[in-house]
C-alpha cells in the first residue's frame, strides 16, 4: 500500500533487532537494544491496520505530493505519543477488475474518507491543530493480489498525537447539530466555483447557493427539536441567513447576487455558533482555518 513514505520489510526490521541484541554491549546499548526489540514486536503489516489503531510509520515522510510504499508499521497504545490513528477505511469499488489508477482512487478516498472521519469524530472542531486526514491505498502491485483498502488516518504536521481522537459517545442533540452543521459547509466548499469572481461564472456561484440553501433547510428543521435557548436563537439567525441564500440562488443579475450573497455569507460565520455549541457541549474553538476565511 502506498502513502508517501518509504517501504520496508517487517523481516529486514526484525533481523536488524536481532544483529543489534547479539553484539549489544554497555548499558546504552543495552537499552537501545530492548527499545528495538520493543519496537519490533509492535509491527504489524499495514494491511492489517484497523480503525482506532494508534501507529507510527517505520520511515521517513516524503515531501507533499509524492507517494512511496509502506509494508510494516509500529502500532503503539495510544496512550503513548504517535504519529498517526486509524479512523476509518472502505474497499474501493472493482469495476472491471483492471487497476483503476492512483487518480481514481485519490478522488474516491477525497469523498469517502471524510464520511469516515465524521463517524468515527463527528467534532471536527475537536480534532487537535495541526492534525489532518491521510490514507494508505492500493498500489497497482498490490491491486493484483487482492487488496482493494483504502485505510483513512489522522496525521500531525509536526509533533506528535497523544491520546485517542475518537469522540465520546454523543447524544441525539449533539449527533444532529453536527450532522446539519457538516453538511451545511460540505454544500458550500464542495460547490466552490472555480471562477474566483461572481461575473466570471454567475451560474456556478447561483448552483452553490442553491446547494447551501438545501443544506440549511435541512440543518434548520433538525434544531427544531433542540429546545434550549442559544440553539433557538442560532436557529433563528439560520433561517434569516437561508432566506438570503435562496435570494442569491434565484439572483437575476450579478448585483441582486451580491446583495444577498453578502448577508448570506456573513450568516453562517461559524463564530455565530459557539454559544449553542457550549450549551450543547461541544467544542467551541473554532478551527483557525474557518476563523481566517470569515475574517476575511
Amino acid at each position: 500500500m502506498s502513502f508517501g513514505v518509504t517501504s520496508r520489510s517487517m523481516r529486514g526490521i526484525c533481523a536488524a533487532v536481532a544483529l543489534l541484541a547479539i553484539g549489544a554491549s554497555g548499558c546504552s546499548v543495552a537499552e537501545s537494544a530492548k527499545e528495538g526489540i520493543k519496537k519490533a514486536a509492535r509491527q504489524k503489516s499495514v494491511f492489517d491496520l484497523k480503525q482506532g489503531d494508534c501507529y507510527n510509520p517505520n520511515s521517513k515522510p516524503v515531501p507533499d505530493g509524492e507517494m512511496a510504499e509502506e509494508f510494516a508499521i509500529e502500532v503503539v497504545p495510544c496512550t503513548e505519543a504517535h504519529d498517526g490513528q486509524v479512523y476509518g477505511e472502505f474497499k474501493v469499488e472493482e469495476g472491471d477488475g483492471t487497476y483503476p489508477g492512483d487518480d481514481a482512487i485519490v478522488e474516491a478516498a477525497d469523498t469517502r474518507c471524510p464520511a469516515e472521519e465524521l463517524k468515527f469524530a463527528p467534532d471536527t472542531w475537536a480534532v487537535p491543530t495541526g492534525v489532518s486526514g491521510s490514507y494508505y491505498q492500493p498500489t497497482k502491485e498490490s491491486w493484483s493480489t487482492g487488496d482493494r483498502l483504502v485505510t483513512c488516518t489522522y496525521t500531525k504536521d509536526s509533533g506528535k498525537i497523544t491520546g485517542s481522537l475518537k469522540s465520546k459517545p454523543m447524544n441525539a442533540d449533539q449527533l444532529a447539530y453536527l450532522k446539519g452543521s457538516s453538511a451545511l459547509y460540505e454544500a458550500l466548499w464542495a460547490n466552490q466555483p472555480e471562477a474566483e469572481a461572481v461575473e466570471d461564472d454567475l451560474d456556478g456561484y447561483k448552483a452553490q447557493a442553491t446547494a447551501v440553501n438545501a443544506a440549511l433547510d435541512t440543518h434548520v428543521a433538525a434544531l427544531q427539536g433542540i429546545d434550549q435557548p442559544e440553539t433557538v436563537k442560532l436557529r433563528a439567525q439560520l433561517t434569516k441567513a437561508n432566506e438570503a441564500w435562496k435570494k442569491a440562488a434565484n439572483a437575476a443579475d450579478v448585483d441582486t447576487f451580491y446583495i444577498a450573497y453578502d448577508a448570506a455569507f456573513t450568516g453562517i460565520d461559524p463564530s455565530k455558533s459557539v454559544a449553542a455549541r457550549k450549551e450543547l457541549g461541544l467544542s467551541t474553538a473554532v478551527p483557525a482555518d474557518e476563523a481566517e476565511v470569515w475574517a476575511g
